[in-house]
């Protein structure tokens, strides 16, 4: 008998069957103590460690369980410290033995005896295995399942079978770990990722109902969105690096101060903060405390702590994304592993919100140049026939002359309807960069007169000096050319003609000399393919005043065309 001191009418549990106990010691003690028999050694422990039994019997044939409880007795003491739940099973899920962590979760001590499920105020089982004591009963092998208890409180369990030497597994040892917190943080990554899937998800009405404006207003409102409800961070600020300045430009900033959301900030890893460091670096930053961190510039008025982190596309730095906090040390491990996640889907979405808008914008420049091609040379015939008309009845019908003038305006009004027309509907702020053409400022507006009888020349001069804000019109031989002069109104002058050195019906240098009746000095280029000068056209138009470096060899380099261009314009303005 196991001892502890004897009382009146205590407990003496009895391990064994109650038909084998020997009835004269049953008298014996019956005379004493209450005698309760039990078949399983959990049950006997139970009892011990209630405190409520004055020993243990074990009958003779029941002495390697005496040594089990001696064992288990050894080891509870280690058990119930445990920071996980323990529990011993039997084959009806029936509770016989747990520490005190699994009575803790369960909120009662009282549950040996009590259906495992029932203990844990009937638990829903999220799998994977939806019947684990039954498989490992039945398999003699572990088997692991989630429960989700009251509370949203989730328990991972573990249920091992206990191997008998005969017959089938009786217990099972039961580990109840507490894994809410990692459900929780899986769930709110979940929660992230569809967020980010969702950012700048539209539906094909929406895009094409939506201006460009509309849909980089959406994604910010998106991002304002998941970003207070979701990851619960009220101060933000994403800015938006320009590969080619390297200046990190203010997208969205929510509660930071109007001097700082303006401030400019370069990615650079000294004198341009946390925002800088990181764009310069490509890697996170945690400030735990602002007064003690000598990167942080202010942006948050009693900011005490901060986290930023890079957005990366394509393994390159595009943007920060920068969250602020009133309290020291806000921001654990997990905020930064949300909010890098976090980042990643923005700047995906900031990503995909602008390959969308350039490719519309794409697509409209095309549109708006194939239509500009084929109606540019109608437009010039048109123009040409005007002032042929206009050559041979000026002075003698008014009505006649005003309606080939009205014609002449009509006409060059097309052309400038169609390049604001693509202006607009092809913003320049919704160009790529390397979509749309450098900016040439002394090229813009500028009025161009291009001379030659070969067409694809006119169409090219057409093509490669309109895209940069010029207005071309052509002709065909200097006559024709010099009816589109002297028609010119003083608002459209010709900043620069463009002539081939063997026109039709005289030679450059003879273009020259008539084009200086109307043009002085005259802003002439001529073009020649493969220097071929027969004629000696060039150098004689040298010597009679064509300006320095006036000479352009056909096919034309765009760099070539734009700089002789360009050169002309500054010596004739």
């Amino acid at each position: 008998m196991k001892g502890v001191e004897l009382a009146s009418k205590q407990k003496i549990f009895v391990v064994g069957d109650e038909g084998d106990f020997d009835p004269a010691l049953a008298e014996l003690l019956g005379e004493s103590f209450d005698i309760v028999f039990a078949r399983e050694v959990t049950d006997a422990l139970a009892a011990v460690l209630r405190q409520d039994v004055a020993g243990v019997y074990f009958q003779g044939d029941q002495i390697e369980q005496s040594c089990a409880l001696e064992r288990l007795l050894e080891n509870q003491r280690i058990l119930e410290g445990m920071p996980d739940g323990v529990v011993v099973l039997d084959r009806n899920n029936i509770i016989r033995w747990t520490n005190a962590r699994m009575r803790t979760w369960c909120g009662r001590d009282d549950i040996v005896g009590k259906n495992f499920y029932a203990a844990l105020s009937s638990p829903e089982i999220l799998g994977p295995d939806y019947c684990p004591f039954h498989t490992a009963a039945a398999s003699l092998k572990p088997s692991v399942s989630t429960l989700r208890a009251n509370d949203s409180q989730y328990f991972q369990v573990h249920a091992a079978p206990v191997v008998e030497t005969e017959g089938p597994t009786q217990r099972l040892i039961v580990t109840v770990r507490d894994v809410t917190r990692e459900m929780l943080q899986q769930q709110k990554l979940e929660a992230i990722h569809k967020a980010g899937s969702q950012l700048a998800d539209l539906t094909p009405e929406e895009i094409f109902a939506m201006e460009v404006d509309e849909r980089r207003t959406l994604l910010k409102e998106n991002i304002l969105h998941y970003t207070k409800d979701l990851l619960n961070f009220d101060v933000m600020e994403i800015r938006m690096l320009d590969q080619n300045t390297g200046e990190l430009v203010a997208l969205l900033s929510v509660g930071i101060e109007d001097d700082a959301a303006t401030r400019p900030l370069f990615a650079q890893p000294q004198g341009n903060g946390v925002t800088g460091f990181v764009a310069a670096t490509g890697k996170s930053y945690l400030c735990e405390d602002t007064e003690e961190d000598p990167l942080y510039i202010e942006g948050f008025k009693g900011a005490k702590s901060s986290l930023t982190v890079p957005l990366i596309m394509h393994d390159q730095v595009v943007g920060t994304f920068n969250v602020e906090s009133p309290e020291p040390r806000a921001f654990t491990e997990s905020d930064l592993q949300f909010l890098e996640i976090f980042s990643r889907d923005v700047a995906v979405a900031i990503n995909t919100l602008e390959l969308l808008v350039a490719q519309q914008a794409s697509s409209t420049h095309a549109s708006v140049e194939a239509i500009h091609s084929a109606v540019a040379m109608p437009v010039d015939e048109i123009l040409n026939d005007a002032v042929h008309v206009m050559e041979k009845y000026i002075g003698h019908e008014p009505e006649v002359v005003e309606r080939v003038q009205r014609i002449l305006r009509n006409v060059r009004d097309i052309k400038q309807v169609i390049q604001k027309v693509g202006r607009k509907m092809a913003p320049t702020q919704a160009m790529p960069a390397g979509l749309g053409a450098e900016e040439r400022p002394k090229l813009h507006g500028q009025h161009v007169l291009v001379v030659d009888a070969d067409e694809s020349v006119r169409s090219a001069a057409h093509a490669l000096l309109e895209r940069y804000g010029c207005t071309v019109e052509t002709a065909h031989d200097g006559a024709e050319a010099l009816y589109m002069v002297r028609n010119c109104t003083a608002e459209l002058r010709y900043a620069v003609v463009l002539a081939d050195i063997r026109l039709p019906d005289m030679t450059g240098y003879d273009f020259l000399i008539k084009l200086k009746e109307h043009l002085d000095p005259a802003p002439l280029v001529l073009m020649t393919g493969f220097g071929y000068d027969p004629a000696h056209s060039i150098v004689k138009a040298r010597q009679a005043g064509l300006q320095a470096n006036a000479v352009l060899y056909k096919p034309f380099r765009l760099d070539q065309l734009l700089e002789t261009v360009e050169r002309i314009i500054d010596l004739t303005a």
